[in-house]
């Protein structure tokens, strides 16, 4: 019976004796699942890590647009009846809406009235008066200068190309040597050298309808216009305090957008009369370029200006074309 006793318990130790190895096993296996869970649940952090780099280093390079300054500028909708934008540097015409139609063009006549007061060399300090000559009989528009008011020649140019004063732009003309009549032949002269043959000028103001140009012709003589610093300083004046028969004066510039800080204006006329309609003569810069703007015939007072303004919006967005690739 004891020899039986003993036969069972050996039997039982060897059954129990592999237990702790085949537990350590299991233990061991079930160790390396969760380390391969572990990594395998680390990869994919890793490679979403990796796509959050790669995220970040486009969205820093900058948005890739492919829009072209060349692309369809019909969509700007633009409102004035005659239009032109020429880039300065390439000579290239941006935007073109009926640029050789011959129509009147009000007080941008004043640039090339300005041009030849200041090609005669005459003594800007030199006073000159209103006299009768001088009030408008055309159009009957009022006047800040009542006749006999004095004033250097400096500050009547000043008034003419910033507040678009008709009187101080007849006084100019009337005492240029030789009178009105040699300074207009003055006028159409200088037109001839500048290339404007589709233009006529018949007087200072610009309030005939007869003195006419086409959009070529204007941003040609806005140009030119532009290389004058007097007449860069003047049309782009804000406002002016100038004192006249002993009362000093405030004067402001008939452009709205040369007082915008969202514009860097080099030169700058506006006109207006019922057969032109609005018109705006600019020469700008707009997305880093230099541009002549030229906008007749626009109906409503803000046309001229929303127009500009369509224009810039639509050559700022274009400069966006400029593809930029993460490095």
């Amino acid at each position: 019976m004891r020899r039986k006793l003993l036969a069972l318990l050996a039997s039982f130790s060897l059954i129990a004796a592999p237990l702790p190895t085949l537990a350590a096993k299991a233990e061991a296996q079930a160790t390396k699942k969760t380390a391969a869970k572990s990594s395998a649940a680390k990869k994919p952090v890793a490679k979403k890590t990796q796509a959050s780099k790669k995220k970040v280093a486009r969205k820093n390079a900058g948005p890739v647009r492919h829009v072209a300054v060349s692309d369809d500028p019909a969509r700007l909708a633009i409102q004035s009846s005659a239009a032109l934008v020429i880039d300065q540097n390439s000579g290239k015409a941006l935007v073109e809406k009926q640029p050789d139609a011959v129509v009147p063009i009000a007080s941008i006549s004043k640039l090339m009235t300005a041009m030849v007061v200041l090609d005669a060399g005459l003594g800007l300090d030199e006073v000159i008066s209103i006299g009768h000559e001088d009030i408008d009989d055309l159009k009957g528009t009022r006047s800040r200068l009542p006749v006999g008011t004095t004033m250097t020649r400096e500050t009547a140019m000043l008034l003419a190309l910033m507040s678009s004063e008709n009187r101080a732009a007849n006084a100019l003309g009337r005492h240029y040597p030789g009178g009105l009549r040699a300074f207009v032949e003055a006028m159409n002269r200088k037109a001839r050298s500048l290339g404007m043959f589709d233009s006529r000028f018949e007087e200072p103001t610009g309030l005939s309808s007869n003195n006419v140009s086409t959009a070529h012709d204007l941003a040609r003589m806005v140009a030119a216009a532009a290389r004058y610093p007097q007449i860069r300083m003047f049309s782009t004046t804000a406002e002016a305090k100038i004192e006249l028969n002993g009362r000093i004066q405030t004067f402001g510039n008939t452009n709205a957008l040369v007082r915008s800080d969202n514009w860097q204006i080099g030169l700058s006329k506006t006109g207006y009369i019922s057969e032109a309609g609005r018109c705006l003569v600019m020469q700008a810069w707009v997305a880093d370029k230099p541009v002549v703007i030229v906008l007749l015939d626009s109906q409503g007072k803000m046309t001229r200006v929303g127009d500009a303004n369509r224009i810039k919006r639509w050559m700022e967005s274009a400069s966006l074309a400029k593809v930029t690739r993460p490095t």
